[in-house]
């Protein structure tokens, strides 16, 4: 399917018409295409998690130790590498957007998806299969609400990039600083930081990517407009999987032998 419109200045109210029926049946195209991107980078994240901490992998990426407090996953070497490579592919693909083909960018979505299901699968070990189902429906209704309310609404949230931005750096800096001070009253707050942060990120990635497809449509080839639409699909899949993460360390239930 090609994203690509001809916008040159219409002659007529009716060529102003036609023009902008043509940009939103391509601008709704695109969106239904990221949402599916992301929709199915999570399918994989999903399968991937289940698979490995249901079956003999699950030793390759983590080992359950017993603690004080009952048994937790430990991850071994792999499963440091599982955590730590999400951010390689990210770096590759944000540096990487004028190099990559289309099916280099597509390639490295799914492998990114399928790493961070790996480093993901612990999860299952932590938590009852229940409450993982529960929060990410709860996740899945609050991301639903809030990038719904960010592509209608007419408040400019693209205002308040730099301080989603400065949020997202304290919260970074604030997770780094508690791996040594390991203060519950700073992992609580913490939290909720990281609720709020990506639930707000949620919204402004849905205006983000409406505003910007007009210039998109119009510049741009089909080739690097289905690129595009991976990148914008990689920026709601990372609002999604981070937002149901700190969700769950709120409403998660605890296998009883944690």
């Amino acid at each position: 399917m090609s994203f690509s419109h001809d916008y040159r200045s219409p002659a007529t109210p009716a060529d102003w018409n036609a023009q902008a029926a043509n940009l939103d049946a391509g601008l709704r195209a695109y969106m239904l295409r990221v949402y599916n991107w992301m929709a199915s980078g999570l399918l994989l994240t999903g399968i991937v998690a289940y698979v490995i901490a249901n079956t003999s992998l699950s030793h390759l990426f983590f080992q359950v130790v017993q603690v004080p407090g009952g048994l937790v996953p430990r991850p071994t070497l792999l499963g440091d590498v599982a955590m730590l490579s999400p951010l390689a592919f990210v770096l590759v693909m944000s540096f990487g957007l004028n190099r990559l083909s289309l099916q280099g960018a597509q390639a490295l979505f799914w492998a990114f998806c399928a790493t961070m299901g790996a480093s993901m699968a612990n999860i299952f070990v932590i938590y009852t299969d229940t409450s993982i189902v529960r929060v990410f429906l709860v996740t899945a209704c609050m991301f639903a609400a809030t990038s719904l309310w960010g592509y209608v609404t007419k408040a400019n949230l693209l205002r308040f990039s730099s301080f989603l931005m400065m949020g997202l750096f304290g919260l970074l800096i604030a997770g780094l600083v508690n791996l040594f001070l390991k203060s519950p009253a700073l992992y609580y707050v913490y939290s909720i930081v990281g609720v709020f942060i990506f639930t707000a990120f949620s919204a402004f990635d849905a205006q983000r990517i409406r505003v910007t497809y007009p210039q998109l449509a119009a510049y741009e080839g089909p080739e690097m407009t289905a690129k595009r639409s991976v990148y914008d699909a990689l920026s709601l899949y990372l609002n999604f999987i981070n937002l149901f993460q700190f969700l769950l360390q709120f409403m998660g239930a605890r296998n009883s032998n944690d």
